[in-house]
């Protein structure tokens, strides 16, 4: 078992881990940059340390200033979270150097799932379907330009090192293909230190499927269902819910036992989610990326099954191994969680860092509150936006939908603009509620969804 984790991150999710470490009587050191000292999980630690400016290249980006962190405190283990390093394999490897136990894959892991293109060519061999495009990397213009006249127009260009939507563009032309191929390789750049793209077919008519696993390093893997992800705007995800409410019981076994399969091949340890898009025309899906580390979304899979997603990480990198076989496994009600962001929604999601004036997070059976944030709190400028997630459990969608808007209509946030009252008005939408949207609605009906005002109280 770790004793002492170092939390190479911040926000909400050095929060959960922390939380997660206490119930197994681990100690936790906490690192923050300079904007950063009066943030909660610096509050919640056993230890903390700086470790440099608010710049995150300079601080949570810093591999060496983390590592040598946690060798200082002689902590055995350092939790990655999600963002930042969580999926730098070379950290991994560092980490393992230095002696203390990355909470995670290895790198070799992270080098063959991490890695888009390479995550293709590692599916198509495990006889997982993918998504008709490159086989690797293509970053000359006559090589895209080869591939999107095979797979045909629209195409949808894709950073080899990305996630998040970052370096994702559509192409609809051939013109349109060399134009934005320079852009996403530009963002790809500045965003992974890696402007390798690929391409792929356009599915317009798809959902977003993620499936859930868990794997204990030796080739043992578990799958704990699967999260619907398609509400996104820009490819960001916005809502998150489980399990998909429109796809049939054998498309949901292809998919979890696709999921498991390769994951197992390459021996993966930890958390880890392996997505896919399900074409809803076709009735058939592809797998797209696995994210090697645990997901923003990860409480929705909590809400409906109880399975502490985290702990079983911190278990795995201990050395105890999963604490669960996959007949432990049962999934009940739904659940849905939105990710609520310092941002105004009725100004183009403007970011909107500041003090927060007042701060009273929604309770009540059901209702999860994953946050950082207090009363008093300075919001910063520096890093992502997102402040809270609020997650929902209830019997069934329907319910789980009226849960999360009385939950979020009576969430405070005074002193900075959020988009709670974005999410409110998108529960709303006929779409949402009856489920009559795919991956690309939020951004064609944006405007109809956009609240009209959204002013700091």
């Amino acid at each position: 078992m770790l004793r002492r984790v170092l939390i190479a991150n911040r926000g909400e999710i050095a929060v959960r881990v922390i939380r997660a470490c206490r119930e197994l009587g681990i100690e936790t050191v906490a690192v923050y940059s300079e904007a950063d000292r009066d943030s909660l999980h610096v509050r919640l630690a056993d230890k903390a340390a700086c470790i440099g400016p608010p710049q995150a290249t300079r601080s949570y980006l810093n591999a060496g200033s983390l590592i040598g962190a946690a060798m200082y405190v002689k902590a055995d283990g350092i939790h990655p979270g999600y963002g930042f390093l969580a999926e730098n394999a070379a950290f991994s490897d560092e980490c393992a150097a230095a002696g203390v136990k990355f909470v995670g894959p290895t790198g070799h892991a992270i080098r063959r799932m991490a890695d888009k293109a390479v995550a293709r060519a590692v599916a198509a061999e495990a006889g997982v379907p993918t998504v008709p495009g490159s086989d690797g990397k293509a970053v000359d213009a006559d090589g895209l330009a080869a591939v999107a006249g095979k797979i045909g127009y629209p195409v949808l260009i894709k950073a080899a090192a990305g996630g998040g939507g970052r370096g994702m563009m559509l192409a609809e032309t051939p013109d349109r293909l060399s134009r934005n191929a320079l852009s996403a390789q530009a963002e790809a750049q500045a965003a992974f230190g890696d402007s390798s793209i690929y391409l792929e077919k356009y599915i317009g008519n798809a959902r977003h499927v993620e499936v859930q696993v868990l794997g204990d390093g030796r080739g043992g893997v578990v799958h704990v269902g699967e999260r619907d992800c398609s509400m996104q705007r820009r490819h960001q995800k916005l809502v998150e819910e489980g399990p998909c409410p429109v796809i049939a019981p054998a498309l949901r076994k292809g998919l979890h036992e696709a999921a498991v399969s390769l994951a197992a091949s390459v021996d993966y340890e930890g958390a880890g989610t392996v997505e896919f898009l399900v074409d809803l025309d076709a009735d058939a899906f592809y797998f797209i990326e696995m994210n090697t580390r645990i997901q923003v979304e990860h409480p929705v899979t909590e809400m409906l099954t109880g399975v502490d997603l985290v702990r079983e990480q911190l278990l795995v990198a201990g050395g105890e191994g999963l604490s669960l076989r996959q007949k432990d496994v049962k999934l009940r009600g739904h659940a849905i969680e939105c990710r609520v962001n310092a941002e105004d929604g009725a100004r183009n999601f403007m970011p909107s860092p500041g003090t927060l004036s007042a701060y009273v997070a929604p309770g009540g059976p059901g209702v999860r509150v994953d946050s950082h944030c207090y009363a008093g709190y300075a919001v910063p400028p520096y890093y992502d936006s997102m402040i809270a997630k609020v997650v929902v459990w209830a019997p069934d969608r329907a319910q789980a939908i009226d849960r999360m808007r009385a939950a979020l209509a009576g969430y405070v946030i005074d002193g900075i603009p959020s988009t709670v009252p974005f999410h409110l008005s998108l529960l709303d939408s006929e779409a949402f509620r009856t489920n009559a949207f795919n991956t690309q609605w939020l951004e064609k009906n944006i405007e109809r969804v956009m609240p009209q005002e959204n002013t700091a109280a």
